[in-house]
């Protein structure tokens, strides 16, 4: 009998993928719901987060599989993501995942995951393609500084960095609270024009808008990407449209030395 999950990836289902490279050598790749994984229930699908209430066995094989259903070079460099600004450098393939938001790698063959079910994914990639980051930022890690502590890494030119946005919640979903608009209007006013009024104390949020003024705030001059919205996508995992629920990889990865 055949495998289903192969059947998805030879007709080309189930990834979500820039429409151009970012830079030579280097790929991108968003899992969807839509690939026949090991998960089930709350999880149907290709559930690969391990810290959300699926039973590990799954999220073991749904990991396994998405190696083979790539062609990575290597397995994922997985994080324990925690909604802050720390950003991984090396060793995150050996034993416990590092805990870090966001994941930096300069050899070829690296790996790099970020996993999400309504934040916003971004990677990132040197335009000649040494360098690679990918990094997970809710509005906590985004207010923080996420993205810039990821850009730190990088010794290029700011002009010499490509950006790509994979899926979040979209604008038109996320209801936040005073203290989110606080967190980003108190320290840059003019970031209230991602932010529309619905009620008292209440507003909707543009988390890509927010991430885009960030980054452009640090330098960068080509971002891509964005567009989407988890909570009415259904391919994607939603924490605010169902939990519990699972989560999805955004990955980003560079070729393996030829031999």
């Amino acid at each position: 009998m055949t495998d289903p999950v192969a059947v998805a990836a030879t007709r080309g289902e189930g990834f979500v993928r820039p429409d151009l490279l970012l830079a030579p050598g280097v790929h991108v790749a968003v899992t969807t719901r839509a690939l026949a994984g090991a998960s089930h229930g709350a999880y149907a699908g290709f559930n690969l987060g391990d810290r959300c209430g699926d039973q590990p066995a799954a999220v073991a094989a749904n990991r396994s599989a998405l190696v083979d259903l790539l062609g990575l070079p290597a397995p994922p460099r997985w994080l324990r993501q925690v909604h802050g600004v720390e950003v991984a450098t090396s060793g995150a393939d050996e034993g416990e995942p590092p805990e870090a938001d966001a994941a930096f790698a300069d050899t070829p063959g690296s790996v790099l995951a970020v996993l999400t079910a309504d934040c916003l994914p971004i990677v990132f990639a040197s335009r000649e393609g040494r360098v690679i980051a990918a990094a997970h930022a809710g509005w906590r890690g985004l207010a923080a500084g996420v993205l810039e502590a990821t850009l730190m890494h990088f010794a290029c030119a700011r002009e010499d960095v490509v950006a790509w946005i994979g899926p979040a919640i979209g604008a038109a979903s996320y209801e936040v609270g005073i203290e989110v608009h606080e967190a980003f209007v108190g320290a840059h006013p003019s970031d209230a024009d991602a932010f529309t009024a619905t009620r008292a104390g209440h507003w909707l949020c543009d988390l890509e808008a927010l991430a885009r003024a960030r980054l452009s705030r640090a330098g960068l001059v080509d971002v891509r990407g964005g567009g989407f919205d988890t909570l009415r996508d259904v391919r994607f995992y939603s924490h605010r449209g169902a939990a519990p629920t699972g989560r999805f990889a955004t990955l980003i990865w560079r070729d393996a030395p030829r031999a």
